[in-house]
């Protein structure tokens, strides 16, 4: 591979994960999602109770000798997507009770900073057939930032508003991977841990930007890239097989992105510039002796020419003097106070939003 960002942008990379990252320059992408072998330790088939045999994941792929040699793969990868992830960006790993701890365990080591773990519920999950656990019916994620200061992306009021203006919380209920979404070969699933396109859509939503790198080095059957391409951010996937490969090129090539107008997010309002209400009046956007007024008309306060209104021998800033007159411990002034327009009350939010329009903040 060349020494260059271009080559790594919606491409598929056949071969060892490990070895292909060593050439990939330091900070490279965005995020990383990491769905690795899980390491099941399957000695034996499972069966049904009728003695039809389960479909379970027994892929070569999945079969170290010990945890020993497991471990030393898995801090072996998460260092070099350690190393390609930029100063800002996180990474998510799935995975199960046979290896989710493991895992873990080499991101702490490795100085990753954990910020959450993710518990997806399977809504139906494949039944313990015979009856001696619990049944298995959730995966965990594990979201974390490459060091504990990352100003990593969190569009957390996107999220609020794709949940009903509720936060969104760290258990996710998802059917698991089936029916049509399910890639076949020959009439058989292609891939035994394909994961369903509406994971990978709450990953990618709450932590990229529109245009970002996402890095999936362990690409299988290109869950990351379809999903990926739907909401307008590029992808490199690194696969050892050949015939996951082929499956996901199909798959990706069939995506249709989402329009560009329709991919925008809600951004924090904490990453806009601050604007002080003085500088509406330093501006004349707002002049000094005008109006303010409660949304109701119960109060009217004069703006001085500092910046500081005054009502009912109150004078201090629109949060200062909104709270005295409402006897509260706090009050954002500007959605508290209004200002009449053609007999119209509007927030003086308003007029915030055309500073900084014009300002292009």
């Amino acid at each position: 591979m060349k020494n260059s960002k271009t080559p790594y942008k919606n491409k598929i990379v056949q071969g060892n994960s490990i070895e292909i990252l060593k050439k990939i320059p330091d900070e490279t992408f965005d995020l990383v999602f990491a769905d690795p072998p899980y390491n099941l330790q399957l000695d034996k088939n499972l069966e049904r109770p009728d003695n039809s045999k389960v479909d379970a994941v027994d892929d070569q792929w999945d079969q170290f000798s010990s945890f020993k040699t497991y471990d030393l793969f898995t801090n072996q990868w998460l260092k070099e997507c350690r190393r390609v992830l930029k100063k800002n960006g996180t990474i998510w790993v799935i995975g199960s009770y046979h290896n989710i701890f493991r895992v873990g365990k080499e991101i702490q080591d490795l100085n990753f900073w954990i910020l959450n773990d993710v518990v997806w519920n399977k809504r139906n999950p494949m039944p313990n057939f015979k009856g001696t656990r619990f049944t298995n019916a959730h995966e965990t994620l594990i979201w974390a930032a490459k060091e504990q200061k990352s100003k990593y992306t969190f569009n957390y009021n996107s999220l609020k508003c794709f949940n009903d203006d509720k936060q969104l919380r760290s258990d996710w209920e998802l059917a698991i991977c089936s029916g049509n979404e399910r890639c076949k070969k020959n009439g058989t699933k292609a891939h035994s841990t394909q994961k369903p396109e509406a994971l990978l859509y709450r990953v990618i939503l709450s932590t990229t930007n529109k245009g970002d790198l996402i890095l999936d080095p362990f690409f299988g059957t290109g869950t990351t890239g379809a999903v990926a391409k739907k909401l307008g951010r590029n992808f490199l996937g690194i696969e050892k097989e050949k015939k996951y490969i082929e499956v996901a090129k199909k798959r990706i090539d069939k995506i249709r992105p989402i329009e560009e107008e329709y991919l925008k997010t809600i951004q924090k309002k904490r990453n806009e510039k601050r604007i002080p209400f003085g500088m509406l009046v330093e501006s004349g956007i707002i002049e000094p002796g005008i109006s303010l007024y409660d949304n109701k008309k119960k109060y009217t306060a004069k703006v001085m020419a500092d910046g500081s209104i005054g009502c009912k021998n109150i004078t201090g800033s629109i949060h200062k003097v909104g709270a005295e007159l409402e006897g509260a411990p706090s009050c954002n002034g500007w959605s508290y106070w209004h200002f009449n327009i053609e007999g119209k009350l509007q927030p003086i939010d308003l007029l915030r939003q055309k500073i900084r329009s014009k300002a292009n903040f």
